[in-house]
């Protein structure tokens, strides 16, 4: 274990609270060498503890060990928190998402709506970022669940459940020359600046391989990770937008001009996901079912039992979902 031979927790907290940091809890000594490198925490506060486990991160691969496998005994602990809170109050508690932009500012209203109609005691706390943002908060606890389209590869250690489809689709101003085009193509969008989403820096874009197998280049003038700002760039002339379906207003956007561009990119699914040795509690599950309706608890419990993405997919094989 190198350097970790004589570090204690202790000695990590100390140097946390000389960087201003407030470590209120008694903290056991790291014990290598034991059984699954075990360690021993006494009335360890879960965020606290994380904040000193950060800290082996800095050194090295045997850092990086440790940190992983306290992390998967402290998330233990809190299941079994969370199995005692369920037979105390199982409609209190609290619900953290990490979502997209568009999820949190289209598709989920109405969804945290009805669940807090029903469960005013739970406190929600919602994290918008990149799908790269989202995975980071799963990889350190930060989130019950996370609700995203793709990068299905940057979520490991989650169980992903599929809620429904969705594609993207062409905005113009009024006036504009594709205004009129019902189908336009790839050489017509090839002619135009183009606004559309952040690009995924883990993987290739479907947007730019769709131009790429035709041989063409994608003009894009401007990416942005907010839907809104695309519009707003799309009403100034900058470009061409290209966005989701679900991110048009039939009413605040009615000044722009919608064309299904499903002809010319593939389909995406949005999922939702939960770390794969979580604890559910009851309103998780219903939240579960309030976002995509085709999932009950049954299901979910058969999806969680998997131990690989592919047989959960192998569960949803055959089922239609909706599409957006």
């Amino acid at each position: 274990m190198g350097g970790f031979e004589c570090f204690h927790f202790a000695q990590v907290a100390q140097v946390l609270k000389d960087e201003g940091y407030i470590i209120d809890f008694q903290v056991g000594k790291y014990q290598p060498g034991q059984a699954g490198d075990e360690f021993v925490t006494d009335d360890v506060n879960l965020a606290d503890a994380k904040a000193v486990l950060r800290v082996f991160l800095k050194y090295g691969p045997d850092g990086e060990r440790v940190i992983r496998h306290a992390l998967k005994l402290l998330r233990e602990a809190q299941n079994i928190k969370g199995i005692s809170a369920e037979f105390e109050d199982e409609d209190r508690g609290t619900l953290s998402i990490g979502t997209t932009h568009t999820q949190a500012r289209y598709v989920l209203p109405p969804v945290i709506q009805t669940f807090r109609d029903k469960y005013p005691n739970v406190q929600f706390h919602l994290h918008q970022g990149t799908s790269e943002q989202i995975a980071a908060m799963a990889e350190f606890d930060r989130i019950d669940f996370a609700i995203a389209t793709g990068s299905q590869d940057l979520f490991g250690k989650y169980v992903l459940l599929p809620c429904y489809r969705w594609h993207r689709r062409i905005i113009v101003p009024a006036g504009h020359p594709l205004a009129g085009v019902s189908e336009p193509s790839l050489h017509d969008l090839a002619a135009f600046p183009i606004v559309t989403y952040v690009f995924s820096f883990t993987g290739p874009s479907s947007l730019h391989e769709a131009f790429s197998k035709a041989g063409l280049t994608a003009n894009v003038a401007l990416t942005a990770r907010d839907a809104d700002v695309i519009k707003t760039y799309v009403r100034l002339g900058l470009g061409v937008g290209i966005v989701a379906g679900v991110a048009l207003d039939p009413t605040q956007d009615k000044d722009l001009v919608s064309i299904s561009a499903a002809h010319l990119f593939p389909g995406h699914k949005t999922w939702i996901g939960f770390a794969r040795d979580g604890l559910l509690r009851r309103y998780m599950y219903e939240f579960i079912t309030l976002m995509a309706p085709h999932i009950d608890r049954s299901l979910v419990d058969r999806a969680a039992n998997c131990d690989r993405q592919d047989q959960v997919d192998a569960l949803f094989a055959d089922v239609q979902l909706a599409n957006r």
